[in-house]
């Protein structure tokens, strides 16, 4: 071995000390590779779950990774305390100059730690939107939805969001604690219309097509009552009253699943379109231009003399 040694110093100039490090250093990354390895095909057969084995795979690699720079380090720095200086003195200037890197490392911290989402949860942050697929050291990956899409609907693409975002700019979790939100399906009717047969209409249809979500959604929020502060007074569906310019509008406020949005609205509409085909007295109502006309009408002192009176 020494002959090999010499022979290899002659020829790279690299030291036999220096040499053995290396050999070392070869011999546990491949070693903490077959263990990974060994590991993932563990997980696969034992987990059947693909977000639990996903979160597995994560941990695994990120405490592999981790081992293995504390033993190669300690291979290589192990009494050489000027040189841990002066890496420690390189590190500082690097943490200034690489602010970003360091910010998306920090983010990556906060979320492992935080949990403010997690891979499957529906975000929104920074005006994107759409379902986590990865997590990763210094960003995460969102499967996008909305942008030229209507609704909640997938886009397709794949957004790669910097992890140092989380601390910046505010985020929504779709999902988090409580699985569901608060959505509105506004209906507009004229003026002339029987807005109260409208309503009752309305009322009867959200309550049967919603009203389940409800029940479901008081349960939701005593599990997240644990953890957060969420209260409402009323969980039923509702139908609320304001007048327009167009007319009066009806508006079904209910509890739904963020991926069933779209879903719900579409059923709702199809009831609605029914109900009020069979309903002589019940316009919908939309942006319309009205022409008055005060002498026609014989409305005395608005803009000109009533038909048949002498001009004074």
């Amino acid at each position: 071995m020494e002959a090999l040694f010499t022979f290899i110093e002659d020829l790279t100039g690299l030291a036999p000390g220096t040499q053995v490090q290396i050999v070392q250093t070869i011999f546990i990354i491949l070693l903490l590779v077959l263990l990974r390895i060994w590991l993932l095909r563990l997980v696969r057969r034992r987990v059947e779950d693909v977000s639990q084995r996903y979160h597995w795979s994560r941990i695994i690699t990120y405490t592999v990774v981790a081992a293995g720079i504390l033993i190669v380090a300690r291979v290589w720095f192990a009494g050489i305390q000027p040189i841990i200086n002066y890496i420690g003195i390189v590190s500082a200037g690097l943490a200034i100059a690489l602010h970003d890197t360091v910010a998306n490392l920090a983010g990556w911290l906060f979320i492992l730690w935080r949990r403010p989402f997690q891979v499957g949860d529906r975000v929104e942050i920074d005006g994107v939107a759409g379902d986590v697929i990865d997590i990763r050291l210094f960003q995460f990956s969102v499967l996008e939805i909305g942008n030229w899409v209507q609704a909640d609907h997938s886009t397709g693409r794949i957004v790669h969001i910097p992890n140092g975002k989380v601390m910046r700019e505010p985020l929504a979790n779709y999902t988090k604690g409580f699985r569901y939100i608060w959505h509105e399906v506004g209906v507009l009717v004229t003026f002339e219309s029987n807005w109260r047969r409208a309503r009752e209409i309305l009322e009867r249809i959200a309550e049967e097509k919603v009203h389940q979500l409800s029940n479901d959604a008081e349960e939701q929020i005593r599990q997240a009552a644990r953890q957060y502060m969420i209260f409402y007074g009323k969980l039923t569906p509702r139908v609320y009253l304001t007048v327009e310019d167009s007319g009066v509008l009806l508006t079904i406020r209910y509890l739904v699943n963020p991926r069933r949005r779209r879903g719900t609205e579409e059923e709702i509409w199809e009831l609605i379109l029914e109900e009020f085909s069979r309903c002589d007295d019940i316009d919908f109502a939309y942006p319309t231009v009205r022409y008055y006309d005060n002498r026609a009408e014989a409305k005395s002192g608005l803009g000109g003399p009533v038909p048949g009176q002498p001009l004074k």
